[in-house]
């Protein structure tokens, strides 16, 4: 499926600190890899007293090349946009070298529970540890010095994802929500396709015209891409419906019609992604799923 127009050029070695707009510097990390591209991307905003956004995992060299990056200045605040462990796990060392306050919409929790409770997880990915200092409401505004940061909730990937949107520019911080290199997995327990066909569908009514994601370069005429990110997601739930007019299948099947040409290393992902669609398709009565829903279950069309 190659409806998306993405962009796979990102040329930012690690440890370089790089101004991308006025106000917005971008340090990448060492840490690449098939779900997180070149490595994750760390977001300085401001000039003087600063915020820092997804301060990345827990990397020695990632730390310390943040923390000279602001050398001289003060972190006011720290921004989470979800507690995966590429994203979150370096808050600490930050906090503790600088003060800053910790800001993120809640700590990472379960979407929903599934029919047979607790699914197993797509990879131990998760940053169980963090809180937050102080939970951001959906729209909340945050102002510091020369700065102002909308928070805007886009459950979905994660139940607590989080984007901030720059006051008075074209800009918005997607983390893993809008990548412009590939769609992100959105894999239950953690996400929900429900609620992240929901969150595109709000970004997509929104102004800004370029996101700067937690991996790889930036997205530019934003609403488009977002329509194309939508589309693509409808067309794979008409792929698994499609399939299962042939009959009852189970989703390592779904995935290996579905898919074509797929890197082995994403198969599994593959699978949690199918799994979030039939969540959702169960879910609105289009399809039935034979014993609990999960990750080993037989789907087949409702009535």
């Amino acid at each position: 499926m190659n409806d998306i127009p993405f962009d796979q050029e990102f040329t930012l070695p690690p440890g370089r600190v790089e101004e991308v707009m006025p106000g917005i510097r971008r340090l990448l990390c060492n840490n690449p890899g098939p779900f997180t591209f070149k490595g994750t991307v760390s977001y300085i905003v401001g000039r003087g007293q600063v915020a820092i956004i997804d301060p990345g995992p827990d990397d020695a060299e990632h730390i310390a090349a943040l923390l000279a990056a602001v050398r001289g200045e003060t972190v006011s605040h720290i921004f989470v946009t979800h507690t995966h462990r590429d994203h979150s796990p370096a808050v600490p060392h930050i906090k503790q070298a600088t003060g800053a306050i910790v800001l993120a919409e809640g700590p990472h929790r379960a979407a929903r529970p599934l029919n047979a409770g607790e699914a197993p997880r797509m990879e131990s990915s998760n940053d169980l540890a963090f809180r937050p200092d102080r939970a951001l409401a959906d729209g909340e505004v945050v102002e510091g010095s020369g700065w102002a940061i909308e928070a805007v909730a886009t459950p979905g990937h994660t139940a607590n994802h989080m984007v901030y949107a720059l006051k008075g520019s074209d800009v918005l911080f997607s983390g893993d929500h809008v990548m412009a290199w590939s769609t992100p997995v959105v894999a239950p327990p953690d996400g929900a396709m429900s609620d992240y066909m929901d969150s595109l569908a709000r970004l997509g009514r929104r102004n800004e015209q370029i996101y700067f994601p937690g991996h790889g370069g930036a997205v530019t005429n934003a609403p488009r891409f977002v329509a194309a990110y939508i589309l693509h997601r409808k067309a794979r739930e008409a792929a698994i419906l499609r399939q299962l007019k042939r009959g009852e299948s189970d989703i390592p099947a779904l995935v290996a019609a579905i898919y074509s040409g797929l890197n082995p290393k994403l198969v599994r992902a593959a699978g949690f992604s199918v799994l979030a669609h039939l969540e959702d398709l169960v879910t609105r009565r289009l399809v039935a799923s034979s014993g609990p829903l999960s990750i080993d279950g037989r789907y087949r069309l409702a009535g």
